[in-house]
């Protein structure tokens, strides 16, 4: 039988309370996984609520939406000890627009707004790890708590997420001043309110809506002064890559999103001065990681290259010291490698700033960033190969400080 429109779903519907939405491509391995621990979740935890669940799909051609139509919980019996009061209404929609999860996550905002749903909350689609309490975790903050947006809290294996560790999370903390330690986790809680702001913004054709949307949430409900917490999860198992492969289009995209916000929310970021911790809710708990592998040897021999190839680039962008610090990083030998942490803060500022003036072209300028940003990750490694979680945590946090104590620089610099 053939599905009624999108616009027509959600008038049959009318309103509710939750919304769950996930944005899908190709996903039909993982996605039933999903699907289920989602309505797990509010059957256990909001049994009385009203809840939507929207797979916005981009175009899958593996079986994705059909999956998502198929899956049911037959006997709530066999996990809970008792039934939900309202049924889960399914939602399965294509997006429209530049292919990538800014555009899907815009028509999970639109039937927010639609529904006038009270708390949201997104989850990609090829989680292996969710399990219904991530449901929880996310939507009661939300809903029974006041805030507006839950940023995800992993365990991570030490050397995934490198583009978070060592510039996403400790530049938007020293920026806007809220430790949030994942702002691109890719799950997410939100209220109705924030969902209907976010609507307002014109990014729907820009890098935004292919991989800037994270960040992009995330700073703007700290810059705007949305009420802001995280939640611990546990381990996000997903399909991770050696920080060294091939990562051009989501470095550039993600770290033009960064350096875009920086102009946006000038008059915010100017004023603050430290950082705070927001509120974390959650169970903290171990967790077995699956190893990321790193070719620490193929990092070094990029960062090289581009030290050989790319100075007049960097000459445009740095000040002589820096490039000279920088060309003697590139004469040591694989054994001695160190890339500094305080030469690296201030390649970032540099960068955002030449971002800002547009003084080079801003897609050479990325791209020229990153065997700069090999070197150091491939820096990072070497230093934690023996090193434990905490270890590496308690790194990650004295750079968070050298970007703090920093941002002098940043702010004279600007001018």
């Amino acid at each position: 039988m053939e599905q009624p429109s999108f616009p027509v779903q959600l008038r049959q519907i009318r309103e509710t309370e939750l919304l769950i939405g996930i944005p899908s491509y190709n996903n039909a391995r993982t996605v039933g996984h999903v699907v289920r621990a989602v309505m797990a979740g509010l059957a256990k935890y909001f049994p009385k609520a009203r809840a939507v669940l929207i797979n916005s799909d981009g175009g899958s051609t593996d079986g994705t939406q059909e999956e998502v139509r198929r899956v049911q919980i037959e006997d709530y019996k066999t996990i809970l000890t008792s039934h939900p009061v309202h049924p889960i209404h399914k939602i399965v929609t294509p997006y429209h627009g530049i292919p990538g999860k800014g555009s899907a996550f815009r028509t999970i905002f639109e039937a927010a707004k639609s529904l006038e749903a009270k708390a949201c909350v997104v989850l990609d689609s090829d989680l292996r790890s969710i399990t219904p309490e991530w449901v929880e975790l996310l939507l009661r903050p939300i809903y029974e708590e006041g805030f507006d947006y839950v940023a995800p809290l992993y365990a991570r294996h030490k050397f995934d997420g490198t583009i978070t560790n060592s510039i996403v999370y400790p530049l938007s903390r020293a920026l806007y001043g809220k430790r949030v330690r994942q702002p691109i986790g890719g799950d997410f809680g939100f209220s109705g309110k924030l969902a209907e702001f976010y609507l307002t913004k014109e990014v729907w054709e820009t890098d935004v809506a292919r991989f800037g949307i994270d960040i992009w949430m995330t700073t703007l409900a700290i810059a705007e002064g949305y009420k802001v917490c995280q939640s611990y999860l546990g381990a996000k198992i997903h399909d991770a890559k050696d920080p060294g492969s091939d990562l051009g289009p989501m470095f550039t995209q993600v770290v033009s999103s960064v350096f875009s916000l920086m102009k946006e929310y000038e008059k915010v970021w100017r004023t603050v001065k430290t950082s705070e911790s927001v509120p974390t809710y959650g169970f903290h708990y171990e967790v077995g990681l699956e190893p990321v592998l790193v070719h620490v040897e193929r990092m070094i021999g990029n960062f090289r290259l581009g030290v050989k190839d790319l100075t007049e680039i960097w000459r445009r962008v740095l000040l002589p010291e820096t490039l000279r610090w920088l060309e003697s990083v590139g004469q040591l030998s694989d054994e001695a490698f160190s890339f500094p942490q305080d030469l690296w803060v201030r390649i970032v500022y540099d960068f955002a700033i030449a971002y800002d003036k547009g003084s080079v072209h801003r897609g050479h300028l990325l791209k020229s960033m990153i065997p700069l940003y090999l070197g150091r990750v491939a820096s990072f490694v070497k230093e934690n190969m023996d090193s434990s979680a905490v270890e590496v945590e308690k790194r990650i946090e004295s750079l968070c400080n050298a970007f703090e104590e920093m941002k002098p620089y940043l702010l004279e610099r600007w001018e």
